[in-house]
């Protein structure tokens, strides 16, 4: 059996914990072993990737939660297990900010291992190795991406693993960032902008969806921006098939 490491970042965590169930749902369902990454230092505090220290300048506070992830990491880089995860902005600062951050042969291992949710997937169905026993949901899926996606040319592994559900017609709208951006849509002085980038196109193609598409984007602050300007709720990709598996 496959081992795996779940990396359950703060936002998923607190906030939307069915994506985190939908994912080890998912990953079970395709034959894997699951790990669940947990602090090693003693303490009861979960782990965090530094993002949202860094999203603010704490480039020292960030540092430091990026040590405790890279220590938790450490026995599952040493045998190159893969390490998946489901916020795009957390998971791929292992392939960026926590490598510049942290140097060592260790956060390069993880660098080279750390995959998205989507991105693991999607490698292995195009190897002929994911078994996944999945059902029709709905006939559409409007697709945003996230704008880490989006960076590290991850966006289309996204869409491939989408179009495993059988029957779902995905379509990606054509969409910049969707104006949330981490904190920056909550802020009384930016709120305005943030706003105007959402109207701009990823907002009123969610409007003319209709009821029983599904709306799709990864990013938790996408999803926000969604709920907050259309009142419609935007599911991860780890939902979807969690909703598809017979």
């Amino acid at each position: 059996m496959a081992e795996i490491v779940l990396f359950a970042d703060t936002f998923n965590r607190y906030f939307e914990r069915e994506n985190l169930d939908a994912a080890l749902a998912v990953l079970t369902a395709g034959g894997y072993r699951v790990h669940v990454a947990k602090p090693v230092d003693g303490s009861t505090r979960p782990l965090c990737c530094g993002r949202t220290f860094l999203s603010v300048g704490l480039v020292d506070e960030a540092r430091r939660e990026a040590e405790r992830t890279l220590a938790a990491l450490a026995r599952f880089v040493e045998r190159d297990v893969p390490v998946i995860g489901l916020e795009p902005s957390c998971l791929l600062g292992f392939r960026d900010e926590i490598p510049a951050l942290v140097k060592g042969e260790g956060t390069s291992r993880l660098a080279a291992l750390a995959q998205t949710f989507e991105e693991f997937l999607a490698r292995e169905a195009a190897a002929g190795r994911l078994k996944l026993p999945l059902k029709k949901v709905a006939d559409r899926a409007p697709l945003h991406g996230q704008c880490h996606q989006k960076a590290f040319d991850a966006f289309g592994a996204v869409e491939s693993v989408l179009k495993l559900v059988p029957d779902l017609e995905v379509e990606a709208i054509e969409s910049s960032c969707c104006g949330m951006a981490g904190a920056f849509g909550y802020h009384a002085e930016t709120i305005d902008v943030s706003l105007a980038m959402g109207e701009l196109s990823l907002l009123p193609a969610v409007r003319q969806a209709s009821a029983d598409t599904l709306i799709v984007a990864d990013g938790t602050s996408c999803r926000h921006q969604i709920h907050d300007g259309t009142g419609r709720e935007a599911l991860h990709v780890a939902r979807v098939l969690a909703m598809s598996l017979a």
